[in-house]
Parts: structure tokens; sequence; C-alpha cells
């Protein structure tokens, strides 16, 4: 949509503005099919305006979720217009400050942002059966089984295939593993909660010392694991062991249990998958090439987890065959 068009649309819903003064300045924003834009009314004043595809469904509950997350008090952007018939949002300007902008900075200051960012998502895992219950019929579908095994499924496609270019046969032999279809299926017998879904460090502002989620849009009944997975082994961002133990530790008020723990090794794997296929995907197929130098990093991290992980024998012996 030109910026002409979103500037009368503006006018339309803010009438306040002074049109002489407003100006829109495209926002380049991860591999979203949505386009962002800055508005800044003035020296002081900005919204950030969203234009979205109205056909991907995940994208028409944008708004539900915000309001949702706003009335169980968890910091997201603020809502201020919602147009469904022309898919634009204009919600609150939070800033730039990520909080993968902070990973130069010391430990002391990045474990206050982690911690924040942590605060957050427990609030969303502790909300009430009832309260979720309520939401789910404006979310996509749940962490099950079978979501389980399309992330594999993807990241053996756009991944193992599309990228590293490894022989069909070889890879749909590791892909059919039993081990790796059990591993879904465990996961997806444990009580659910809900979960961001891609709670990673580009997706979490920090403003004022406080975190805020964004980018919330694919929020679903799952594990909280997968977010602590997420946030922990995050491609975009190095943390070491000590520090993700101490994170771990700060998200469960103590030690987290064996069981816990053994259930975030196994999200880190599904999530680790998910990312290097988005990558393939999203590279290679959508043209947004900058995915794909995150392809080493995630690699080697997914070397590691699923070095712990028993009965993945030939996973393993392929992941260290990628080069």
């Amino acid at each position: 949509m030109r910026t002409d068009l979103l500037l009368r649309q503006t006018r339309l819903h803010f009438p306040r503005f002074d049109v002489d003064e407003i100006k829109i300045t495209p926002i380049e924003k991860g591999g979203s099919d949505r386009k962002f834009y800055r508005v800044r009314c003035s020296a002081e004043q900005s919204l950030i305006l969203v234009k979205y595809n109205r056909d991907r469904e995940e994208n028409r509950h944008y708004v539900e979720i915000a309001q949702f997350l706003e009335a169980h008090e968890i910091r997201a952007p603020r809502i201020y217009h919602h147009d469904a018939d022309e898919g634009l949002i204009w919600l609150e300007d939070l800033g730039e400050s990520d909080l993968f902008s902070s990973r130069g900075e010391s430990w002391l200051v990045r474990r206050a942002f982690y911690g924040a960012a942590l605060d957050e998502v427990r609030k969303l895992h502790q909300l009430a059966e009832s309260v979720c219950i309520e939401m789910r019929q404006h979310l996509p579908a749940e962490f099950n089984a079978a979501l389980y095994l399309w992330e594999q499924s993807y990241f053996f496609e756009n991944c193992i295939g599309r990228y590293f270019n490894i022989e069909q046969a070889k890879a749909t032999e590791v892909s059919q593993l039993p081990a790796l279809a059990k591993i879904g299926e465990t996961l997806a017998e444990l009580p659910r909660v809900l979960v961001h879904r891609d709670f990673q460090s580009q997706n979490i502002l920090i403003r004022n010392g406080q975190a805020y989620l964004i980018d919330f849009q694919g929020m679903r009944p799952g594990l909280a694991q997968y977010d602590l997975a997420s946030l922990l082994y995050d491609p975009y961002v190095d943390l070491t062991e000590a520090e993700r133990n101490e994170l771990l530790e700060h998200y469960c008020g103590e030690k987290p249990t064996g069981d816990f723990l053994s259930t975030l090794q196994l999200c880190a794997m599904q999530r680790l998958m998910q990312a290097l296929g988005a990558y393939g995907f999203l590279g290679l197929v959508k043209g947004h090439e900058h995915f794909l130098q995150h392809i080493p990093k995630a690699v080697n991290s997914l070397r590691e987890v699923v070095a712990q992980i028993d009965g993945l024998e030939l996973f393993k012996n392929l992941l260290l065959e990628l080069h």
C-alpha cells in the first residue's frame, strides 16, 4: 500500500493530527508478510502502523490477542485503532530497543532485561485454565503431535534438503526415526499453557527497563519450555550454559527439576529444527538471504541438544556431517 494512502487512512482515523506534519517511514522487520511503518505525528508523538494480509488467519487474531494481554496485565503494545476491512492496525510505538540490541552489553545489564522478559512470559504461562479455554477459540491450532512432526519435516525439507542438499534417501531415513515421532507424541501428552510461540530476542522490546512482548500472533496452547527454549537457545544471541542456568532458576524461582529440564531439552530440539527450517525457507524460497547467516550457529546448538537425547544416533551422525 502506498504511503499516501496510508497517510489518508491515518488522517481519517486520527483527525486531530496535522496532515502536513505526519511522516510515514517503512520499518524493515524480519521475514514477516506484514508491513510495518512508523507514523511520526510530531517530534514527541509517533505510532506504529501495521498492514497485514487478511488471508492469513493468525494475522487476523493479532488485535484480539493484544487486548487479551492488556486485560491480564502482560506488557504489549496498546492498540489505538483497527481497520479490519483494510487490514490496518495503529498501535503504540515502544521504540526500537529490543532484547537483541542489548547483546553487546555486560551480563549484569542483559541479565536484568532477560529477567524482565521472563517475568512477562511467566504471567502468560500462569494464566488460569478457564481463561485459556476462553481464549482458545481465537488462536491457531494448539501444539499437538501433528504440529511437532510438522516442525521436524519443515526442518528436513528446508534445511537438510534445500540448504545442505543432503540426498533425499538419507534425509528420509533420519526423518522417519521412531524416536523423533515419539518425541512429538511425548510432548503432546503434557499439560498445555498459553505460549508466545516465537519468544526470541527480536520479539521482546525493552523500554525503561521493562519488557514488552511483540509478534505474538502465533500464540497458542503449548509448553512453557518451548518459549524458554526459544529464548535460551536463540540463534541470534550467545548465552553461556551458566547464563542459561541462571535464567532458568529466575523463571522457576528455584533450581528446575529433572523432568522440567528433560522437557526443555526436547523443546529445544523442536524449536531449533523449526528455526532452521524457517531460515532455509525464508532465505532460499522467499529471498530473505540474511536469514541464512544464522544457520551455522543454530546447527551447532542443535548438535549440542540432540547429543543429550537417547535414540537419535542416526540424527546425531547426520548433524555432524553438515558443513
